[in-house]
């Protein structure tokens, strides 16, 4: 019997922990020293709806466009258990895969273009 959770084992359970895209390992998250006193005043204020509309615009192809809506509805969705901080760097992430002209959603792993 295959067990549902098992790809959950070694995923991030708390709100200090990110994981390490270059290794894939889960690491204590810590601010850099200093960070809490600017973040005390946020910088921008906008809605998902608009990070949604700006992502898109942002977007290389058609087929990462369609990507838009999935990844910033899993990002607000997560949002309220993590940092400020790493929601941003996930918001970033997103911004990069959909202008990387090389990445094809879709496409086979491993295949060339």
């Amino acid at each position: 019997m295959v067990d549902p959770t098992r790809d959950m084992r070694n995923a991030p359970r708390r709100t200090n922990q990110a994981l390490q895209p270059q290794t894939g390992t889960v690491v204590p998250f810590r601010p850099e020293p200093g960070s809490q006193h600017r973040a005390a005043t946020p910088a921008l204020a906008f809605s998902w709806d608009m990070l949604e509309r700006q992502l898109g615009d942002l977007a290389v192809s058609p087929s990462q466009k369609a990507l838009v809506s999935t990844l910033v509805s899993a990002t607000r969705k997560q949002a309220p258990f993590k940092p400020a901080e790493l929601v941003l760097r996930e918001v970033l992430c997103i911004a990069s895969v959909l202008m990387d002209e090389t990445f094809h959603p879709g496409s086979e792993e491993g295949e060339m273009t």
